[in-house]
């Protein structure tokens, strides 16, 4: 007879305040859109584009370096609108959502505190003159990893 594990979730919800020092944007994908933003200096710190293997290295990273932060996952479960070209955006959101399913995984395995977050309609896709002017981050990004930074930019405890 097997015994029924059951895995924690380290998963907060909307209502929870995020206490924490570092907030991750994470924009799932192939290409991986990473951001650190460090809640006491009010600015992003770290903004790449990586594969989710390579992205998931840089947030065991930040967990080792100091326990205070939380992953903000883009959920694309949670999309409800895909306009223009709806069925090959639905398809290419299918393995998005794999993906997302993974990270979920991935945290709770680690035991890292993490938030499912909506996509924002009209609260991504900035160009990197926008960008720039809305968040002051002046190297050089692909737009996976401006839409990480937007997920975590300036949050405040909600």
């Amino acid at each position: 007879m097997s015994v029924l594990k059951s895995v924690p979730s380290f998963e907060k919800s909307q209502f929870d305040a995020l206490d924490e020092k570092i907030l991750i944007g994470i924009d799932p994908g192939v290409n991986t859109g990473f951001a650190a933003y460090s809640r006491e200096s009010r600015k992003l710190v770290h903004v790449a584009t990586y594969g989710v293997l390579k992205a998931q290295d840089e947030v065991l990273a930040y967990w080792e370096k100091d326990k205070s932060l939380c992953l903000l996952i883009e959920d694309a479960r949670k999309r409800k609108w895909f306009g223009d070209n709806a069925g090959a955006k639905r398809m290419g959101a299918g393995s998005v959502k794999r993906d997302c399913k993974l990270w979920e995984e991935f945290c709770n395995k680690n035991g890292i505190p993490f938030r499912l977050v909506h996509p924002k309609k009209g609260g991504t896709k900035n160009k990197p003159a926008e960008f720039q002017i809305l968040t002051g981050w002046t190297g050089r990004t692909s737009s996976h990893a401006r839409d990480a930074a937007m997920i975590v930019y300036g949050r405040g405890r909600y």
